[in-house]
Parts: C-alpha cells; sequence; structure tokens
C-alpha cells in the first residue's frame, strides 16, 4: 500500500498550489479520503475530507473557501487545490485514506513566505 503526495513547494502569500495524493496497492475508491497538515510545534490538524465517491466534502474553518478537495477514481488520486495561500499554511501536508483499514501518505512541504 502506497500513498504519494506532491506539488507542494514554496509560494508567495496569496498564491496557489495544487496538492496531488496517489493511492496503489488498496481499492481506492473504496476509501474517504482526507488531507491533514501539521505545522511546527503543532499537532496535526484535518484540513478537507471527501466521501469515496466525492459527492461528499468538509473543510476546516481555516481554509473554507480557499481550498478545494477533489478527487478522481479512475486515476486513484485525490486533490487539494489550495488558493490565496498564507503564511499560516505553511506546513506538511499528508493524505490519509480510511475505510476497514487507514493509511498515511509521507507528507509534502508547503512553505508560505515571500
Amino acid at each position: 500500500v502506497q500513498l504519494v503526495e506532491s506539488g507542494g513547494g514554496l509560494v508567495q502569500p496569496g498564491g496557489s498550489l495544487r496538492l496531488s495524493c496517489a493511492g496503489s496497492g488498496f481499492t481506492f475508491s473504496n476509501y474517504g479520503m482526507s488531507w491533514y497538515r501539521q505545522a511546527p510545534g503543532k499537532e496535526r490538524e484535518k484540513v478537507a475530507g471527501i466521501s469515496n465517491d466525492g459527492r461528499n466534502t468538509n473543510y476546516a474553518d481555516s481554509v473554507k473557501g480557499r481550498f478545494t478537495i477533489s478527487r478522481d477514481n479512475a486515476k486513484n488520486t485525490v486533490y487539494l487545490q489550495m488558493n490565496r495561500l498564507e503564511p499560516e499554511d505553511t506546513a506538511v501536508y499528508y493524505c490519509y485514506a480510511v475505510s476497514f483499514w487507514r493509511y498515511w501518505g509521507q507528507g509534502t512541504q508547503v512553505t508560505v513566505s515571500s
């Protein structure tokens, strides 16, 4: 089983990034998917989630209206479109798959700085 995130990097405040998480080794379409983040010295927090069929999504208050989670089950991939990024969004971003089993990705660094 693998979850591989990509798309992180350094971006200026107000900029955008799109994270991707590709899953393999499990039936991706059976799993709810989420994005979490962890900033230095802080606990890991949930940013957004999406149901296995993509019909239902939820967001942390801090990112509502700026971030969008989506998925493509044909590609076994979940995305996080992040717009209007703020320095407070700086963190390692992880994807998380949950059904009967639970899996974490290795994380991708997002740094928002001028």
